[in-house]
């Protein structure tokens, strides 16, 4: 294991979220808006790092490929969406309003 350079700590929320705080912001250059990469070892621990525009979600990029290959493999079952599920789909999400860039309230921290 690395020497120790510094260890902080953090609490979370009944949200199960977190403030990073300002020492591990600083030493990963970490700003507004900015991914973490959250690795998890073999002994459980988990190495946190800035997550550059390079890396790719793995699991979605597994995702994504597996519904192409079975799209190639059966284009035939493709349906378009129908009026019935759109409708349906519509009247669910119909007065809800957010905004993903707002911050939290205090209730929710």
């Amino acid at each position: 294991m690395a020497n120790l350079a510094l260890e902080t700590e953090s609490t979370l929320t009944e949200r199960f979220q977190t403030t990073v705080p300002s020492p591990v912001r600083k030493a990963l250059h970490l700003g507004k808006k900015d991914r973490i990469k959250y690795s998890i070892q073999a002994d459980g621990s988990v190495l946190l790092s800035k997550l550059t525009e390079e890396e790719a979600d793995p699991v979605l990029g597994d995702f994504l490929a597996f519904l192409e290959n079975d799209i190639k493999k059966n284009p035939a079952k493709l349906q378009p969406l129908g009026e019935e599920l759109r409708s349906n789909v519509s009247s669910l999400i119909a007065g809800v309003e957010f905004d993903l860039d707002a911050p939290l309230s205090d209730e929710d921290e």
